[in-house]
């Protein structure tokens, strides 16, 4: 009678089993490499649209996808631009679905949006590769200069990059849009990433002459801020607002579980990923670079969360020659229009770019925060949202203040703040930062390599620009390698911690960030740069090292630990070696509790 038991149950397990783990194989629905798969696809993905536990599954191959049959809807999408969206992979209310690609490239053809998530719980996207057929920014390579005439030529694919000349005017043809040169930056073909002080090279269209001087070859005069880009370099144009963003390669929103394993973008025309409103997100072995034939990769930031929860985790990645950040988590501050009366708030998502978000719904736990010290100031819970429109809603919340103060006020959600782990990745060869972080989670940031051109890890939160909210909590920085970070020739650290404030804002009473620990990483600099902060309570610098880099020119005059307005610092075991001088640290006179010791290779200088 055991035995029989054993049995039956054995073939229940095994029965659920089965129904649990359906696998597709993509071919016998007709999604098959050499032609253009997108109807067939999509079919296949409505026809499992409530069935659980599904992998779609892709013998390997090149799979074509083009955006004549693609469904479309209008969608807003965080950091993009928003607007009618063709949709590749459009995966919406699914439950533990996959889709494992067998080591295949998904090749694009045209303006679509390869995956687009939404409220999906559970789901793995893993071991292919996205790119297009024609990338979304064009590369130029000079092959002449004339300093005098301040006027450049160009070698430019026509196939790849295909153009035409009007009124002087140089437009090129992306998928049926005319783009202008629009914003440009300056790469080093021999170290893929851009070229050190690139700034100076920059291009003003409007002031430009465009020309044909023969086949693939284009000539431009004029307009260069101080002179033409050298010979052998590659100039990216990457076109105009508010076009420049509008298909990011991986979509995710108001979903739960992502995981991405072993998937590489070798193109974008916006984000590698973009991630709203999502609880848990891991990231393995994920790869954002570009091609051997191009130098660069995504239009914009390799990786992007906004309103996340739970747990973001990015392990094992390469993130490289984007036109953009490697990665940035943070939530939204919205400012408030109008008190109502009644405990309603009419509110405004102010961002072009934040335009649709959804910042928060009944139960949420929100902050009311003042915009002139960005600081917070009553806690309380939202009870109900009603949307208007893409721009604005009316929040109704639990409890009030005895009297709100006669400031600008906006409002931050506290609920959706994930923690972050960032471990073990390559983040180089790319415009802009490394990593940004505003997170009220647990943030560890470990055994990294970064080599970014401006900022390497950027902890800010603003209430007047992107309206990227929030300060930080717990941060720990540790056993990183910091390899030139800021090339770009500016005023760039290792570690900036400070809010951004515009000219009609200040300091409030309180200190902004806390717990930011910076140990035991290595950095290899041309300037001399560790840390800057700003209106930080509990920072630690300790156990780190700073060695002399000769790949860029050597700038000297910043302090190498620079500490205004913060409180409970201590700067301990420090080590600065092969610079001329000692390195300075320096702090305001409004920052208190400061110890400093065992720090060799530098000085103190208030």
């Amino acid at each position: 009678m055991k035995c029989m038991t054993k049995l039956i149950l054995y073939g229940l397990f095994l029965s659920t089993l089965c129904s649990q783990a359906r696998i597709i194989d993509v071919a016998s629905h007709g999604v098959v490499p050499g032609k253009d798969s997108t109807y067939a696809l999509n079919n296949l993905i409505q026809s499992v649209q409530d069935e659980p536990d599904v992998t779609l599954s892709f013998p390997k191959g090149q799979y074509d996808f083009h955006s004549e049959n693609a469904l479309e809807m209008h969608r807003a999408v965080s950091n993009h631009d928003n607007g009618l969206k063709r949709m590749v992979f459009p995966l919406f209310n699914h439950k533990n679905i996959t889709i494992d690609g067998g080591g295949s490239v998904f090749m694009m053809h045209g303006r679509v949006i390869p995956f687009t998530i939404e409220s999906v719980d559970g789901i793995t996207l893993k071991n292919f590769s996205i790119d297009w057929k024609q990338p979304f920014h064009a590369e130029m390579k000079v092959v002449e200069r004339d300093l005098k005439k301040n006027s450049a030529v160009f070698e430019v694919d026509e196939q790849l990059y295909p153009h035409i000349f009007q009124h002087g005017q140089l437009l090129f043809d992306r998928m049926g849009q005319k783009d202008p040169i629009g914003m440009t930056i300056v790469f080093d073909p021999q170290t893929r990433a851009p070229i050190f002080d690139t700034d100076k090279y920059s291009l003003n269209s409007s002031r430009t002459k465009a020309s044909k001087t023969g086949k693939n070859r284009i000539k431009l005069e004029g307009g260069f801020k101080k002179e033409p880009p050298p010979i052998g370099s590659v100039m990216i144009s990457y076109g105009v607002h508010p076009t420049s963003r509008l298909c990011p390669a991986i979509h995710v929103t108001n979903s739960k579980n992502l995981q991405i394993e072993n998937v590489t973008v070798y193109a974008a025309g916006g984000m590698g990923l973009i991630v709203e409103r999502t609880e848990n997100c891991t990231l393995n072995d994920m790869k954002v670079t570009s091609t051997k034939e191009r130098v660069v990769s995504s239009r914009a930031d390799a990786t992007h969360f906004i309103g996340c929860k739970g747990l973001i985790k990015v392990e094992d990645c390469l993130f490289e020659h984007m036109l953009d950040d490697a990665i940035n988590v943070h939530g939204a501050y919205v400012p408030v229009v109008e008190y109502l009366g009644n405990n309603e708030f009419l509110c405004n998502i102010s961002h072009s770019q934040q335009w649709g978000l959804t910042f928060g719904e009944a139960g949420d736990r929100i902050v009311l925060t003042s915009r002139k010290t960005v600081l917070p100031f009553f806690e309380t819970t939202i009870t109900d949202v009603r949307k208007l429109n893409e721009h604005r809603f009316v929040m109704t919340v639990a409890e009030m203040p005895t009297q709100l103060p006669d400031v600008p006020l906006s409002v931050e959600n506290l609920t959706w703040y994930p923690d972050f782990i960032f471990r073990n990745n390559i983040v180089r060869e790319n415009r802009a930062r490394s990593i940004l972080v505003t997170t009220k989670g647990k943030v560890l940031i470990e055994n990294n390599y970064l080599s970014s051109q401006m900022h390497g890890i950027l902890i800010e939160g603003d209430n007047n620009s992107w309206y990227e909210s929030g300060a930080v909590e717990d941060v720990t920085i540790r056993n990183n390698e910091f390899v030139n970070i800021g090339y770009d020739n500016h005023d760039r650290y290792p570690v900036l911690a400070s809010p951004l404030l515009k000219s009609d804002q200040h300091l409030g009473e309180g200190r902004y960030h806390r717990n930011i620990h910076f140990i035991n990483n290595t950095i290899k600099s041309f300037n001399g740069h560790m840390v800057k902060a700003r209106s930080v309570d509990g920072l630690l610098v300790s156990g780190n090292k700073i060695e002399f880099s000769s790949t860029y020119p050597q700038s000297e005059g910043d302090p190498a630990l620079s500490m205004e307005y913060c409180d409970h610092v201590t700067i301990e075991n420090n080590t600065a070696t092969g610079f001329k001088t000692e390195l300075v640290i320096t702090e305001s006179a409004d920052t208190t509790h400061v110890k400093t010791e065992q720090n060799n290779g530098f000085k103190n200088s208030k």
